[in-house]
């Protein structure tokens, strides 16, 4: 085959997906927001599979999201055309460092991964989307320092018995110095 033989039939092959893709998109129905958050509303991806598939089927479209590794690890969407081979593909990376509060790491994994699997499969198929600002669970908020002035005055504290070295501990990043010294009293 000639290479611009080859090059039509893949302009066809390309088309065909995106003709496929358009039909869907006029078929799907909306998707409604049928779980709660934390102050918000959202389609989870469970249902978005279940409403999205037979869609899918009557287009001739399918769609693939495994985990991999790229640059980082992370999650590839594949939009394929059953008849033509034809693919639309995306790759978003997973975030690291990421703690939820209430959850182990295995927990915000999961999460995590369920989270970018739905907006990149609503994304890549260019569903109406929710405009809402979900996440599953409260960042954790990062510890603040103490000056020393104030690490002085919550050590009077303690030794009022108006404070515990616990809570202490707790709320703020101590240095080890400050530790060394509450490890004195």
């Amino acid at each position: 085959m000639r290479k611009e033989e080859k090059k039509q039939e893949e302009q066809i092959q390309h088309k065909s997906l995106y003709q496929a893709l358009a039909s869907f998109q006029q078929d799907v129905p909306q998707l409604l927001k049928n779980t709660k958050g934390y102050g918000y509303n959202y389609t989870d991806l469970s249902e978005i599979i279940k409403i999205i598939n037979p869609y899918m089927k009557k287009h001739g479209l399918g769609f693939s999201q495994p985990l991999q590794k790229k640059e980082n690890n992370g999650i590839r969407t594949v939009i394929f055309h059953v008849d033509t081979s034809e693919v639309l593909d995306s790759y978003i990376d997973l975030i690291e460092g990421v703690q939820l509060k209430g959850m182990n790491d295995f927990q915000v994994l999961g999460s995590q991964i369920s989270y970018l699997r739905r907006y990149a499969l609503v994304s890549a198929l260019g569903l109406v989307s929710d405009s809402d600002t979900d996440a599953s669970g409260e960042q954790i908020k990062k510890k603040q320092g103490l000056t020393q002035e104030r690490f002085k005055k919550a050590l009077q504290a303690i030794l009022d018995g108006d404070y515990s070295i616990e809570l202490l501990k707790e709320k703020y990043q101590l240095t080890e110095d400050q530790l060394q010294q509450l490890n004195e009293i």
